[in-house]
């Protein structure tokens, strides 16, 4: 169920109703109820085995959906295939990130969408729109765009891949786990990078454990557990414990004994 009074205003960019997912016995997504609002940031919460990956992966066309419905920009659509997913504006930037560690930048950007000039590659081309790109998204830890993908850090391999979506002009990125393993000043790197995209427009659904970090870039949170969308609402009404709460037994004491409100704050 979702908290009451959290119904985000407008029209959202991806709406699911009643979404479901089963692999033979197993119910991976249950009747999941999610807007994700344009160039706005919502983190999606959860612990292990609380259907996560498998929601993100129905969004992103790698599974179908048993049951419901998906809408995108207010109107039904069937994800049947990434490349259906993507045609609509939808990226996905999984934890491995799968860039090619033997290519550089430049490459790893433009991979499967190379400009030709002359039936050649149009090596300059390319090399101004990444430098604008990451210059847009304020990257400046990059020494060179003709860098090798295997020389950088996580940080900056993170970045590559977020300047690789702008660059498809996506209007939905997916941002699986995108601080994992990361020290704390790549980890503020990407954070700052998150906000910038919703700054830009960009919608960003984010997959996060760590509280922190959604707590520093969302703007609305979700939590899901069992399958379910358990909990929901402005990230401001909630605080770190409720949502352990809620990740951890699908309701929260210290929400209902909260200000009132009844969209989970406990503050």
């Amino acid at each position: 169920m979702s908290t009451e009074g959290s119904e985000p205003d407008g029209t959202p960019l991806i709406e699911l109703r009643g979404v479901k997912k089963s692999f033979g016995a197993v119910q991976a997504v249950n009747g999941v109820d999610l807007k994700v609002m344009q160039g706005k940031v919502t983190a999606l919460v959860g612990d292990n085995g609380a259907g996560k990956s498998s929601l993100i992966k129905t969004i992103a066309g790698l599974w179908e959906q048993d049951a419901g419905e998906i809408l995108w920009e207010g109107e039904p659509v069937r994800l049947r295939s990434p490349k259906e997913s993507e045609g609509l504006g939808i990226t996905t930037i999984y934890q491995d990130l799968a860039l090619c560690d033997n290519l550089d930048i430049v490459q790893n950007m433009f991979l499967g969408h190379e400009v030709l000039r002359h039936f050649t590659l149009d090596e300059g081309s390319m090399e101004i729109t990444a430098k604008r790109i990451l210059a847009e998204l304020e990257v400046t830890t990059v020494r060179s765009v003709r860098q090798p993908v295997a020389s950088l850090s996580g940080g900056q391999r993170q970045s590559v891949a977020v300047a690789k979506a702008v660059m498809a002009q996506a209007k939905l990125v997916i941002m699986d786990e995108p601080t994992a393993a990361l020290g704390v000043s790549q980890t503020a790197q990407v954070l700052a990078l998150i906000k910038r995209l919703a700054e830009g427009g960009t919608t960003v659904l984010m997959i996060s454990h760590n509280l922190n970090d959604v707590f520093e870039v969302a703007d609305w949170i979700a939590v899901l557990r069992l399958g379910r969308i358990v909990a929901e609402g402005p990230i401001d009404t909630f605080d770190s414990s409720v949502v352990v709460d809620y990740m951890t037994t699908g309701r929260s004491e210290r929400a209902l004994a909260g200000s009132g409100t009844g969209n989970g704050s406990g503050q």
